[in-house]
C-alpha cells in the first residue's frame, strides 16, 4: 500500500535555539509534504556555532533501543538521512541503521558534516574522518562541502581549484560507493564573486553545476537546509539538476531575506520568512550541464 506522504528518518542533533539540524530539517521537509521521523543524536540548548556554555545531552546510549523499537513495530522509510555525528559510535549506529532499514527502493543520504573553511570542527579528528569514509560507502547520495570533500580524499584545501580537478574529486568520491556526489561551497576558479554546487551522477557520468553570487555572511544551518530541500525535491520526483536548482535557490533566498536585518547571524537564517517559497513553481533557470 502506498503511503499518502513520503517518510524520512532524520538522524541529527536537536538544538533548542538557533536554526540548525532538526530545527531546520523538520519544518523544511514538512513544508514539502514529507513526514520527518527524527532520531535525535543529542539535545543541546543552542547549536555550537557561535554560542558558549551551552548544555549538551549525549543520546548515543539511547539510540539503539530507540531504533530497535522502530524495527519491532515495522516502520519503513522512503529515505534515511544523516547529518552531524558526534562520535565514532554514532557513525557505527547510523551504519547499522542503514543495514536494518535500507533497501533497494529507499534513498540513503549522508551529509558528512566534519568541517568548513579548510578546517575540521573541534569535535572531529582523523579517526572520525576515516570512519566517515566507511559510512559514505553505504550512501546513495553524499553532500560534503568543499572542506569535507578534501578531507574525505586526503587532499589539500585550495581555493583556486580548477573545474577539472573538482570533477576528478567527484569521480573519486563516487568510486568510494555513492551513486551521486554533491560538493557544496565550491569557490569559483575564475575569480568571480560566485560560489557553486557541483554534482556528479555515476550512473550516466554527468556533471551538473548551479552557481550563485557569494554573500559575505555566515549563517549556521544552511548546509542542513540545502540537503533537506534536496531530499524533499527528490522525493517529490524531481530530477537531480532540478533538485539542485531548488536547493540553491531556496538557501540563497533565505540568506538574502536574512542578510538585510540587523540581528546575530549565529541565530541562523530567518527560515520562517521563506518557508512558503518551497511551494512556489520551480524556476529551472540556473543549472548547467558540464562537459
Amino acid at each position: 500500500m502506498q503511503r499518502p506522504v513520503k517518510r524520512v528518518a532524520a538522524i541529527h542533533d536537536l538544538s533548542g535555539f538557533g536554526r540548525a539540524s532538526l530545527t531546520m530539517i523538520i519544518p523544511i521537509l514538512s513544508a514539502m509534504k514529507v513526514q520527518v521521523c527524527p532520531v535525535p543524536t543529542a539535545v543541546l540548548s543552542t547549536h555550537t556555532g557561535g554560542f558558549e556554555d551551552f548544555s549538551f545531552v549525549d543520546l548515543t546510549d539511547t539510540m539503539e533501543s530507540y531504533i530497535q523499537h522502530w524495527a519491532k513495530i515495522g516502520i519503513d522509510f522512503d529515505c534515511i538521512y544523516s547529518g552531524f555525528l558526534g562520535s565514532t559510535k554514532q557513525i557505527d549506529i547510523v551504519s547499522k541503521f542503514i543495514d536494518l532499514f535500507g533497501n533497494d527502493e529507499n534513498l540513503k543520504v549522508v551529509d558528512p558534516v566534519m568541517g568548513d573553511n579548510g578546517k575540521l570542527y573541534t569535535t572531529m579528528n582523523e579517526e572520525m574522518v576515516n570512519r566517515m569514509k566507511m559510512l559514505i560507502k553505504k550512501a546513495d547520495i553524499i553532500t560534503p562541502n568543499f572542506t569535507e570533500a578534501a578531507y574525505l580524499l586526503g587532499e589539500a584545501y585550495e581555493e583556486n581549484i580548477s573545474e577539472d580537478k573538482i570533477k576528478d574529486w567527484l569521480i573519486r568520491l563516487a568510486d568510494m560507493g555513492p551513486k551521486i556526489v554533491i560538493i557544496t561551497s565550491v569557490p569559483d576558479h575564475k575569480g568571480s564573486k560566485k560560489t557553486s554546487v557541483i554534482a556528479y551522477d555515476r550512473k550516466d557520468h554527468r556533471f551538473w553545476k548551479v552557481s550563485c553570487l557569494y554573500i559575505p555572511a555566515h549563517f549556521p544551518g544552511t548546509g542542513d537546509g540545502f540537503t533537506s530541500v534536496l531530499v524533499g525535491s527528490l522525493l517529490q520526483g524531481d530530477s537531480l539538476p532540478i533538485a539542485l536548482d531548488r536547493s540553491v535557490q531556496f538557501i540563497t533566498s533565505a540568506i538574502r531575506a536574512s542578510y538585510g536585518f540587523d540581528y546575530p547571524q549565529r541565530e541562523g537564517v530567518l527560515l520562517e520568512r521563506v518557508l512558503e517559497n518551497l511551494n512556489m513553481p520551480v524556476l529551472m533557470s540556473s543549472y548547467e550541464l558540464l562537459k
